[in-house]
């Protein structure tokens, strides 16, 4: 054979360049790797001699069965077509980017040289492909867990790799849960049909026992004792008897909880404490040590407090707010929050920063200067740089699909050529996620300078299902009572002759159509309208409401049977509401009128037998509501009082109502009452940002009377239970009592009470916080009371109870929940406690 002749060269190693090399140690050593499908002593490719342009005419791909051979020649950088040098290192780099793939247990490349062609050979050895991937030694809902932390795929490659990371991966996530000892091992299977090419790979999961904290320790504190350290960490704590708090260690939370144990020695004025060290040991397989040297410093005070930067608002005025005055102790927490910087800002809050950013200056900005003076002494300069006032320019939105952009903006109160205001951007989120189309937990604004005096400001929005379709039962009366009902939380009466509109019906303007019927099949049923719009002629935020309802108890107890005694009662309302400016935008008014009939025939269960009675009535309602979620509530509060009124007809028809012949037809031809309601809540977090949420609630109640001849029999309240009997007539309002059955707090000598107290404190946390569904668990301590009238009524005689539950939110059904209290006193004319109770709910209460 000539020097021209045909030469064949089969490539290189990868051990053999140290390219190459550098690659293969990137990926681990594979043990999987199996015989090579080509022979290791072909000849290589020359590295020495002078360099010679070679031009590739083909590149051939062998031993690939899973993945694109285009896809590996493009990824190499082989491309047919292509000059390439030889000598050189264009070989060995090809063969780094392929083992970078991750995909093959060997990789070589060979070349066949015919003058100035080249054809390289590309011999490659896939990975074996998982078939499936298991777990042993744990429970099934773990598993799942795994497989979704870990993103496991099947047909994905194996390697050492894959192998050790995943191992780690499942390592952390049982540390994370306190099973810091757990051990992972991996077991490998080929599968009967392809050995070789798929495995089934099983992770062996021991966890060990839990691995709890068992002592905190603090070295070099002479200030404060390591009782009182410990209680400054939120989430990392020592073993103890309250079994109510975690003791399992969270690398992450451990490490915020230390700048919380720096942030208590300076609110204390210990401005240069740090933790000089801490170390976290093992005491035995189930306990944790954690020791922390502290080096607290000395205590400073305020010496002096001066303002630099400052031409809008007067020294005088910011300090005054700022609060820090010369003999302070050094609370750097507190100053901060009062300055509005830093982590302790609250867009809410009132503060320096927040009264610059709700007068338009975006770009202000609040620094406090500190100097040391002497071993004790702090001079603070506060430096303001106030910029200049920005405007709004443009007002986006994005993300709604089934609400119309004119009722989202109507609802904003960022609106162009306005000046930039902080506290309107809050008034806004509350707002939007009061509508209850819009995930309140992702309502953000996305706030742009566009320049020196302009800024854009988008809401990007995330809708969530509104309308609910409900279906419940209880029991009331005697008898089990079913209800369903509808309710439509976006429809548009406009848009219902447009075509294409239907889908599946008109929506888009926030106007609200409920729906309901209750019945037990002939005995009772009932049924119950209503429609709001929330902007009557969509100019103005003045609500308008129209509803109507009719029910029906008789004495056909059977489908056969033809009733010959009934209540009736016949029902309309029509309301006009009104959002107030003063004292402050979250004020409400709201008038109703309405006219309600009932009938009766041979009724001998109630104080009138036969006949009708009329009900004409003006309600006024004047409230406030500034929670920032309807479902999830963590700060706010809620307000009402009401009155409801008749016309006082006693005063002026003649007739002598203390005439004990006087029939009942006669003596409730029209109804007369006034009516008293209050009702307040209030909502806060625990800690700033945090879920764990206090509820604290007390309401009352009194139905009065123009004449002691003539107390209105209709209207009353009935206290105890849960109200979930479905079961209404006469007219009266239900009062939830957890730990007591329905009604048992009535008074005894009396159908139903005219007065009522209550009061309630819960304590919530969330378990699951989605658009698609919301959990959250409670324990409650509750108080409450019926009267049989205002005279015997006492805000402090109540029957006790306390418990707990859960809350389960779904967009389609709404509220859902059951609860079990235990009324620690006895009902009205009992001597027995309460005692165990269930009570299930339905519906946000209020």
């Amino acid at each position: 054979m000539n020097y021209f002749g045909k030469v064949f060269a089969a490539a290189v190693l990868m051990a053999l360049t140290c390219q190459a090399t550098a690659a293969r140690e990137q990926t681990p050593a594979d043990s999987l790797s199996g015989k090579p499908a080509f022979p290791d002593d072909a000849p290589m490719l020359r590295h020495e001699g002078k360099q010679k342009l070679y031009y590739i005419r083909d590149v051939n791909v062998h031993g690939v069965q899973y993945l694109n051979p285009d896809i590996l020649k493009s990824t190499a950088g082989l491309i047919a077509g292509d000059s390439i040098y030889l000598p050189s290192n264009f070989i060995s780099n090809a063969i780094t980017r392929l083992w970078n793939q991750r995909f093959f247990s060997d990789v070589k490349i060979g070349a066949e040289i015919e003058g100035d062609s080249i054809d390289l050979e590309v011999f490659l050895k896939e990975r074996p492909r998982v078939y499936n991937w298991e777990f042993e030694g744990i429970s099934k809902g773990k598993k799942k867990d795994l497989l979704e932390k870990l993103k496991l795929k099947r047909g994905s490659e194996l390697s050492d790799y894959v192998l050790d990371k995943n191992q780690k991966l499942i390592k952390n996530y049982w540390a994370e849960k306190g099973f810091r000892n757990a051990e992972v091992g991996v077991r490998i299977d080929n599968d009967t049909l392809r050995p070789g090419q798929a495995v089934t790979v099983t992770f062996l999961i021991d966890r060990k026992d839990k691995v709890k904290i068992g002592k905190i320790n603090f070295t070099g504190n002479e200030q404060f004792s390591d009782k009182r350290l410990r209680r400054t960490f939120k989430k990392t704590h020592q073993k103890s008897i309250n079994f109510l708090r975690g003791a399992k260690l969270n690398e992450n939370d451990y490490e915020d909880d230390k700048e919380l144990l720096i942030d208590f020695y300076n609110s204390r004025g210990y401005r240069n404490a740090t933790v000089v060290r801490d170390s976290i040991y093992p005491i035995n397989e189930k306990r944790l040590g954690i020791d922390i040297d502290i080096s607290e410093g000395n205590k400073y005070y305020i010496r002096n407090v001066s303002w630099v930067g400052n031409s809008i608002y007067e020294t005088d005025d910011l300090q005054r707010m700022f609060g820090v005055t010369k003999g302070d102790t050094y609370d750097k927490k507190s100053m901060h929050k009062r300055l509005g910087i830093g982590k302790e800002t609250d867009p809410e809050a009132m503060s320096v920063s927040s009264l610059y950013q709700n007068d338009g200056y975006l770009m202000s900005q609040i620094e406090p200067a500190e100097s040391i003076i002497g071993p004790d002494s702090i001079d603070i300069e506060v430096k303001v740089f106030e910029g200049k006032q920005f405007t709004i320019n443009e007002v986006g939105i994005t993300g709604n699909q089934r609400v119309d952009d004119e009722v989202i903006r109507r609802e904003l109160y960022t609106r162009p050529g306005e000046l930039y205001n902080r506290s309107l951007l809050m008034q806004t989120i509350r707002t939007l996620g009061s509508m209850g189309h819009f995930n309140p937990e992702a309502i953000m604004p996305d706030i742009k300078p566009v320049s020196n005096e302009l800024v854009n400001v988008n809401w990007p929005l995330e809708e969530q299902a509104s309308d609910q379709f409900n279906v419940a039962g209880g029991w009331g009366s005697g008898t089990f009572v079913g209800s369903v009902g509808i309710t439509l939380n976006n429809l548009s009466i406009k848009n219902a002759f447009k075509k294409g509109a239907w889908r599946p019906y008109p929506m888009g303007q926030n106007q609200r159509l409920s729906l309901s019927a209750q019945t037990n099949g002939t005995y009772y049923k009932a049924f119950a309208f209503s429609f709001t719009d929330p902007w009557l002629g969509g100019k103005k935020p003045n609500s308008f409401t129209l509803s109507a309802h009719f029910s029906e108890q008789n004495n056909a107890y059977y489908v056969w049977q033809k009733s010959t005694q009934y209540f009736r009662t016949y029902g309309l309302a029509a309301g006009l509401g009104k959002r107030l400016n003063w004292p402050d935008p979250y004020f409400t008014l709201y008038a109703e009128a309405s006219y309600e009939r009932y009938t009766l025939k041979d009724w001998t269960s109630f104080v009138m037998e036969n006949g009708s009675a009329n009900l004409l009535s003006l309600k006024l309602v004047f409230a406030r509501n500034s929670v920032d979620q309807p479902i999830y509530p963590r700060r706010g509060s809620e307000f009402s009082a009401s009155v409801q009124a008749t016309l006082p007809y006693s005063l002026w028809d003649g007739k002598d109502y203390s005439d004990k012949s006087m029939s009942d037809q006669e003596r409730y031809r029209w109804i007369e009452f006034h009516k008293w309601q209050f009702k307040a809540q209030w909502f806060q977090s625990f800690l700033k940002n945090s879920n764990l949420v206090l509820m604290l609630k007390a309401e009352m109640g009194f139905l009065g009377s123009y004449n002691k001849n003539k107390v209105s029999p209709f209207e009353r309240f009935e206290v105890g239970g849960d109200g979930m009997s479905g079961y209404n007539i006469y007219g009266i309002d239900i009062i939830s009592m957890r730990g007591y059955e329905d009604g048992a707090l009535d008074p005894v000598s009396d159908n139903y009470a005219c007065a009522y107290n209550k009061y309630t404190a819960e304590l919530r946390y969330p378990i699951i916080l989605k658009p698609s569904s919301q959990i959250y668990v409670l324990g409650f301590l509750e108080g409450g009371n019926a009267f049989e009238s205002w005279r015997k009524f006492s805000p402090f005689k109540i029957k006790r109870s306390a418990g707990f539950g859960v809350r389960l939110y779904l967009p389609v059904v709404g509220m859902l929940g059951i609860d079990w209290g235990y009324g620690f006193d006895p009902p009205a004319g009992s001597t027995t406690k309460s005692g165990s109770q269930f009570h299930f709910v339905l519906g946000q209460q209020f």
